[in-house]
């Protein structure tokens, strides 16, 4: 995945709902950091793009149907959009301070979830392919451990096993 496949997915979602500002979490967050070229592969191996209009958030769903998974835009370039709430992901406090603002062409302005951020996201759902980002982010010094360890704290975990299944996870990632 890179920038200018955003820029094609965007510029139909702003066709769709006249919103040229979008936020994306998850995994695709780290194309607002660094030049994909700079990136480990597996950081950039997901196809769905999660994200939302921050202008008003609930409007992205409207855009399922057409952009996202099994829709026409998916067969034609392999990869969609998965519309998400910002309350969505366990995320630290201040998270939106952090996001990482990207102008692309046409005036369409991408804001990327700080790294780290999407890191304890990733943690809290203690997926097995999340683990492989993190990983992989950890070991290209895309990721700071000490860093995500810091967020932990400032996290609201949905309950102490989701923290305690971070933390474990981390541990063994620092290892």
């Amino acid at each position: 995945m890179e920038l200018a496949d955003l820029a094609t997915l965007f510029k139909e979602a702003r066709r769709q709902t006249h919103h040229d500002e979008f936020v994306v979490v998850g995994s695709l967050s780290a194309l607002g950091v660094l030049d994909p070229g700079n990136l480990p592969p597996r950081m950039l191996m997901s196809i769905d793009v999660d994200c939302y209009t921050p202008k008003d958030p609930g409007r992205i769903f409207e855009l399922e149907a057409e952009l996202g998974q099994g829709s026409r835009f998916e067969a034609d370039h392999g990869y969609y959009l998965d519309p998400i709430s910002p309350d969505l992901p366990t995320l630290p406090d201040n998270w939106r301070h952090r996001l990482v603002r990207v102008p692309l062409d046409e005036g369409i302005v991408v804001f990327f979830l700080d790294p780290n951020d999407a890191a304890v996201s990733k943690y809290a759902r203690g997926e097995p392919r999340d683990r492989e980002w993190i990983r992989a982010g950890l070991e290209a010094g895309v990721l700071s451990a000490g860093v995500i360890a810091s967020r932990f704290r400032e996290t609201a975990f949905l309950d102490d096993d989701e923290k305690a299944r971070a933390l474990a996870a981390l541990a063994e990632d620092r290892s």
